[in-house]
């Protein structure tokens, strides 16, 4: 107990640590067959994950923003798994692409350089700060072209948020986006004692299977997510409302028409197959 006049000490940036060792290895056993893989943790904190990561993983990369944390990984890893990087860094600005191949270049938010023919992709696995998840979430679809694999935990309200279906209350932005670039499967739930401190929030955890639907839907990447932040920017307003922020209003009706859509439809009615058809209609209008 904190003495009179002291603050109670507690962790650095919000962070809960996985204790729940049975949970651990659910969820390394959720990346599948890693022993020929680059595996990247984000936010091994205290190493619940790390250990049994470095046991089976060909190159374990793991990314610590708390700077006594990833000293105290170094101690531990550095010397003994010659297969364990530890890097202190910022998961929203590390460049995953430089990191998974040894690029020279730095890795900060450098943007992702051009691909090799071939090149190997890497299984991403962490516990995401609960504050953070949605950054961190979409910069990683943004390396679509280097990951095959997520595995995450996450708040569960934010895990129903991913996982949802158009037309349910939790469909939203965060949905479509995730849901463009990956399959989403709900794997278990985790209860706040899983986690020390306990937070007060239940956690879930996620296995995004990396799978772009961006040829198969005819859109490109940019535009459709930048068209997508366009449609879902206020809730409460229909699409066509949403649209008039940025377009005439002869293509929105000609597309809602075309499409088969109501005039008060909303974006979290539909489907992203209907959203692309909309997008594709408007786009090509003049």
């Amino acid at each position: 107990m904190a003495k009179p006049g002291q603050a109670k000490k507690r962790p650095r940036l919000g962070q809960n640590f996985l204790r729940d060792t049975s949970a651990a290895q659910r969820i390394v056993e959720a990346l599948g067959e890693i022993g020929d893989a680059t595996v990247i943790e984000i936010g091994p904190g205290r190493g619940a994950l790390t250990h049994a990561l470095a046991a089976r993983a060909r190159r374990l990369i793991a990314i610590e923003l708390d700077r006594v944390l990833a000293a105290q990984l170094r101690l531990e890893f550095g010397r003994r798994q010659l297969n364990v990087e530890i890097i202190e860094g910022d998961a929203r600005t590390v460049d995953f692409a430089n990191l998974i191949a040894r690029h020279p270049a730095p890795l900060l938010n450098t943007g992702v350089q051009a691909a090799d023919a071939i090149h190997e992709r890497a299984t991403v696995v962490g516990n995401l700060p609960y504050y953070i998840t949605s950054e961190i979430l979409l910069r990683l679809l943004g390396y679509s072209d280097w990951v095959k694999t997520i595995v995450i935990m996450v708040q569960r309200e934010v895990a129903d948020r991913i996982a949802a279906s158009p037309g349910s209350r939790d469909y939203g932005l965060l949905s479509a986006t995730v849901q463009l670039f990956a399959r989403v499967e709900k794997l278990f739930t985790l209860p706040p004692a899983a986690f020390a401190p306990s937070p007060k929030v239940h956690s879930a955890v996620l296995r995004l299977t990396i799978a772009p639907r961006l040829h198969s839907l005819k859109v490109e990447k940019d535009g459709f997510v930048d068209f997508l932040k366009l449609v879902f920017a206020q809730k409460r307003k229909t699409l066509a409302n949403n649209l008039r922020q940025r377009y005439a209003e002869a293509p929105i009706a000609k597309a809602l028409a075309n499409v088969g859509l109501r005039r008060d439809s909303r974006a979290e009615q539909l489907s992203l197959e209907k959203m692309a058809a909309v997008y594709r209609i408007i786009r090509q209008s003049p």
